[in-house]
């Protein structure tokens, strides 16, 4: 019985990871081409424009108790700027003594600005609320940055910081699979199922991983930030869910934004 166990698990493990036998993966099949011919032709219909379109009217909009736009948020360039931010962030901000990713960043801005609370916005649901019109502005603000290149500063203690606590919880294992990031996304050529995962410890190339994000979801009909994508890789890993815009997310954002430093985004893209 004990024998029949053992195998059961690592039949699992290979096949939630596919990490195991990376060289069984590597050539790519029809059924991950007939994939890619698939996202291809919705792309010319990508419904994250449906959000990118309310997000700029947000961003405009007069809004909570102070009955203020979004227009003098500071996103890193000046009150204001949106285009190129995107692929800036995170970054450390002097107003808050933080590193911040885009979500955070706006939840200050929402707070300051608006008037609106920042910490019940944060535990409302993914895709409820202010955290979907939070959604809304992610994805317009990552759309003016399309096709730019990533270029996360490394220039203050704190996002050096940032980078190397990122570092370690990527590769750091738990959880009852004893599962990291890295399980899935630390090798060449690695793939779950149809999915090729990238290999997110070096530059993994344009418009792909956090290049890439956020996303709209094709299996579940729903517009996903880098934060809601997150959360998702500790739920796949049996961890915690992490704090939304907390600084374990924002250090993971960090690692990976600066891996990716001189992609080109595409985000926001479209996902199975």
């Amino acid at each position: 019985m004990k024998k029949i166990t053992f195998v059961a698990k690592v039949a699992g493990v290979v096949a939630i990871t596919g990490a195991l036998l990376p060289g069984a993966f590597a050539q790519k099949s029809a059924a991950v081409q007939s994939i890619e011919e698939y996202r291809a032709m919705l792309a010319d219909g990508n419904p994250s424009e449906l959000f990118e379109a309310k997000g700029e009217d947000l961003w405009k909009q007069k809004r909570g108790p102070k009955q203020a736009t979004l227009q003098q948020c500071d996103l890193g360039q000046g009150p204001g700027v949106v285009k190129g931010v995107f692929v800036t962030l995170p970054r450390y901000f002097a107003d808050t003594n933080k590193v911040q990713d885009l979500e955070s960043r706006l939840l200050t801005c929402m707070e300051t600005l608006q008037g609106l609370n920042a910490a019940e916005i944060a535990k409302t649901p993914f895709g409820k609320g202010e955290k979907a019109n939070m959604t809304a502005l992610a994805t317009w603000i990552a759309a003016e940055s399309r096709d730019m290149k990533f270029a996360l500063p490394q220039s203050h203690e704190q996002e050096k910081v940032a980078y190397e606590v990122g570092k370690r919880l990527f590769f750091q294992r738990g959880g009852p699979h004893d599962f990291s990031c890295a399980s899935c996304h630390g090798g060449d050529n690695w793939r779950i199922r149809l999915q090729d995962l990238p290999n997110l410890t070096k530059n993994p190339g344009d418009g792909i991983g956090f290049a890439a994000w956020p996303a709209y979801r094709v299996s579940n009909g729903q517009m996903w930030s880098m934060q809601h994508r997150l959360n998702d890789c500790y739920r796949q890993q049996r961890f915690p869910e992490p704090g939304y815009a907390s600084d374990v997310t924002i250090a993971l954002a960090t690692y990976l934004g600066v891996n990716s430093n001189g992609s080109k985004s595409v985000a926001p893209a479209i996902k199975r």
